[in-house]
């Protein structure tokens, strides 16, 4: 069936309009833990964490009310990072995980992340199934089987002792300055506080969360306050994580930003050299660079392109049995230690190669150099279908014709807004552009 409530990444829109009501939110907790408990005797929880945002009040009590008519009794962890989630779902046996958040957007939005028992993000398959139930509706529990909610204090905690322990035993930070740029996010605590236990001097930027300025100028997708700290207090190395810090960009000496196109580069290098990269493969979506391919192939290392989103990403490295991957937006998964993305544990792993080396971040963050890449946002109406226009699929045959040989082309809807994504690349900075412009000003004229 096609898929209405799901995108690439759980439920996301505007908080108090369709999808993400707090009455969907409610059916859609129903239908999850319906689907999850399937009539089965026993306990049966669910471990429920959620971002800074205000709505998440909102949808936190509302799949709580959902969730508990089904039998299902809650854990809720309050704000941690995404990764705290997939990590403690299993830790605490529960049967399901759930992250209220909407990622590297802006506050008005919220979302809703599923991860399974196992801690990783649900398949296509179990997300249409519970889409399916929240169409259908389900029968609530009896009045003695309703689940009930119980509040977790040190959830935060436990996941800081996960993330510590990715860091090499008997290495510390001691005598390196870092800016950590945590959006007014769920990592506003737990970011500043790991790299101080670990020995470094923390410059905390983006720890003042007050409901409304997640991302707000801040964080991995806003990385300039950031980078003008590094420079401003004479750091070492800057890490900026979003609102959920599963995505995480790297900032040098010098106040550069380095994307996870970097940091994977520099990661499957370092890995390989250790005999740790299983498959000599990294796993990335198709919007990583070209130059991180040829970077790889440079190395005798393969890269394995999947669609874009981490969850597909975490798929292919399963089915492959490969343990390194990510996206150029900085979700970094490493399956050795965590489910999904994990910007805290990414940036351990760059200030670990720092200490390792004695190399400076800007000598660490710049592996391979990009080949010209342009990408272009157009926002499209509700009911519109944008790339089934004739006058849009001439125009993108007529880019691919050109750029044969020279570069390639990417056109997509993106999984999490109502955006038409437009993404080339090519040596010849000129053509770039002006293919781009073409492909953009037809999409335009449709919508």
């Amino acid at each position: 069936m096609a898929r209405k409530l799901f995108g690439t990444d759980g439920v996301r829109g505007r908080a108090n309009s369709a999808p993400m009501t707090a009455d969907m939110a409610l059916r859609i907790g129903a239908a999850a833990g319906r689907y999850f408990r399937r009539d089965r005797s026993g306990v049966h929880r669910v471990v429920i964490g959620k971002d800074t945002r205000r709505s998440g009040y909102m949808f936190e009590t509302a799949l709580t009310a959902g969730l508990t008519s089904t039998g299902m009794s809650v854990l809720l962890l309050g704000p941690v990072p995404t990764p705290a989630v997939g990590l403690l779902t299993p830790s605490m046996r529960a049967d399901l995980g759930i992250m209220i958040s909407a990622s590297h957007n802006p506050a008005e939005d919220n979302g809703i992340k599923f991860f399974g028992p196992d801690g990783f993000k649900l398949s296509d398959v179990a997300e249409a199934e519970i889409e399916k139930l929240v169409e259908t509706g389900v029968e609530p529990a009896e009045a003695g089987q309703i689940g009930r909610a119980k509040r977790i204090d040190d959830g935060r905690s436990r996941y800081q002792e996960r993330v510590k322990s990715s860091f090499p035993s008997g290495m510390s930070l001691d005598g390196m300055k870092v800016v950590v740029d945590c959006a007014n996010g769920a990592a506003y605590r737990a970011a500043p506080e790991i790299l101080w236990e670990l020995g470094a001097e923390v410059i905390p930027l983006g720890v003042s969360p007050n409901g409304y300025n997640i991302n707000d100028r801040c964080g991995s997708t806003h990385p300039r306050a950031a980078a003008e700290a590094v420079v401003a207090h004479g750091a070492d190395v800057g890490i900026c994580l979003d609102g959920d810090a599963d995505r995480v960009m790297i900032i040098d000496e010098k106040g550069t930003v380095a994307d996870g196109d970097q940091i994977m580069a520099l990661m499957a290098s370092r890995w390989a050299e250790e005999d740790r990269l299983r498959g000599g493969t990294l796993v990335a979506t198709v919007m990583s660079n070209l130059g991180l391919e040829r970077y790889l192939q440079g190395q005798g290392l393969r890269l394995e392109r999947t669609g874009v989103g981490d969850r597909y990403v975490v798929e292919a490295m399963r089915a492959g049995g490969w343990n390194l991957g990510g996206e150029q937006s900085g979700h970094i998964v490493m399956t050795d230690y965590a489910t999904t993305g994990d910007g805290l544990m990414a940036g351990l792993q760059f200030l670990t190669e720092m200490v390792r080396t004695g190399r400076t971040a800007s000598d660490l963050a710049r592996n391979f150099e990009p080949v010209p890449q342009m990408l272009k946002n157009v926002r499209y109406g509700a009911g519109q279908l944008p790339l089934e226009a004739d006058r849009v699929k001439a125009a993108i045959a007529s880019a691919e014709i050109e750029l044969q040989g020279k570069g390639r082309l990417l056109i997509r809807k993106s999984g999490t807004e109502p955006l038409i994504r437009v993404m080339a690349e090519c040596e010849d900075p000129v053509m770039l552009e002006a293919v781009i412009d073409r492909v953009v000003d037809a999409v335009q004229n449709v919508v």
